[in-house]
């Protein structure tokens, strides 16, 4: 309770006391940032260039979108190109346009995507993407009604 027991504890080299590090595991961290110019492009790069764990970094200037790969956290690497940058930033929204069961739903399609990209909507968490999961009487009408399954079908596609 005294002076010694502070020293051996901090002083304690015994394999039970050793708190082991969790290693990191390789990611690839996608992030939305506007990229105006070259010099945007640049400050951006620089800006994660020192991150300890980075092993590649690659920005694409049209969709607007960096992304690093290395050992790394996403919410450390987000926040640093905040800080540095000084630009509004985000975990990259959009996935590819066919993993989304309905992507022209109000809740997923978004008109600022990248061309082949829409909205990505967790469907554990979101009530309104439960109800995106099931197909309403009128689009099941519509979709079969042009079906090459159905006899009845319209031939005219």
């Amino acid at each position: 309770m005294g002076i010694l027991d502070h020293l051996s504890h901090r002083f304690d080299f015994s394999h039970e006391s050793r708190k082991m590090k969790k290693l990191k595991e390789l990611q690839t961290v996608e992030i939305k940032i506007k990229i105006d110019c070259e010099g945007c492009e640049r400050k951006i790069r620089r800006s994660v260039e020192g991150m300890k764990g980075v092993s590649s970094i690659d920005i694409d200037p049209k969709q607007h979108k960096l992304t690093v790969i290395g050992y790394v956290e996403p919410r450390k690497v987000l926040s640093r190109v905040i800080r540095r940058t000084g630009k509004k930033a985000e975990i990259w929204p959009y996935v590819p346009y066919g993993e989304v069961d309905h992507p022209y739903a109000p809740g997923v399609y978004d008109k600022k995507a990248p061309p082949g990209y829409v909205r990505n909507i967790n469907m554990n968490n979101d009530a309104k993407a439960s109800n995106l999961a099931r197909a309403s009487s009128t689009e099941v009408k519509y979709s079969t009604a042009f079906s090459d399954e159905n006899p009845n079908a319209c031939a005219v596609m």
